[in-house]
C-alpha cells in the first residue's frame, strides 16, 4: 500500500515541522553575600527580588541556543543578603517552523523548558550560601511573550489584571 500524504498547497508540500532539545548546561553561574559575616546574625524579613530574562541566537542551520538568565536579590533590612545569577542555556533544532511560529517557540517555550534547571540551580546556590531555601514560582513564559510581542508592535494599550 503506497503511503499517503495531506493534500499540499500551491502544488508543494508544506515542510515538516520538528523540535529536538539537544543539550542543556549551565552557562554561567555566581553567588555573592557581599555582607558576611554579619548578614547571618541579622533579625528582619527578607525582601526577594527575581529579574529574568532570556536570549536566542542562531548557532547553526536550525540550531539555535537559548539562554534564560534568573538574577536573584535578596536584601534584609536595605542590606544586600545575597545575589545569585543563573545563565541556564540550551541548544534545540527547530525546523520547518514559519518565522512568527518560530519566535513563539524560542521566546516561550524554550524558556519554559530551562527554567525547572534554572530554578533548581538557583534554590541550590541559595541554600549551599547559609540561607533558607528559595523556591521560585512557575512562570508563565506564553504571556510574557504575548507582552514582549505587544510592547516591540508598540501597542502601549493597558493590560488588563485579573
Amino acid at each position: 500500500m503506497a503511503e499517503q500524504t495531506p493534500a499540499a498547497t500551491n502544488g508543494a508540500a508544506e515542510p515538516q515541522r520538528q523540535l529536538a532539545l539537544q543539550k542543556i548546561y549551565v552557562r554561567d553561574a555566581s553567588f555573592e553575600v557581599p555582607n558576611a559575616p554579619n548578614v547571618y546574625q541579622e533579625q528582619g524579613q527578607p525582601q526577594v527580588q527575581l529579574n529574568l530574562s532570556h536570549k536566542a541566537g542562531q548557532i547553526g542551520d536550525g540550531a539555535f541556543e537559548v539562554v534564560l538568565t534568573l538574577t536573584v536579590t535578596c536584601t534584609l533590612n536595605e542590606r544586600t543578603a545575597y545575589l545569585a545569577e543563573v545563565q541556564q542555556a540550551g541548544i534545540f533544532v527547530a525546523l520547518g517552523f514559519p518565522q512568527e511560529d518560530l519566535g513563539a517557540v524560542l521566546g516561550s517555550y524554550c524558556p519554559n523548558v530551562l527554567f525547572p534547571y534554572a530554578r533548581q540551580m538557583v534554590s541550590d546556590l541559595v541554600q549551599n550560601g547559609g540561607f533558607p531555601p528559595l523556591l521560585l514560582q512557575p512562570i508563565n513564559f506564553d504571556a510574557l511573550y504575548a507582552e514582549q510581542i505587544q510592547r516591540a508592535a508598540g501597542d502601549d494599550a493597558p493590560a488588563l489584571n485579573a
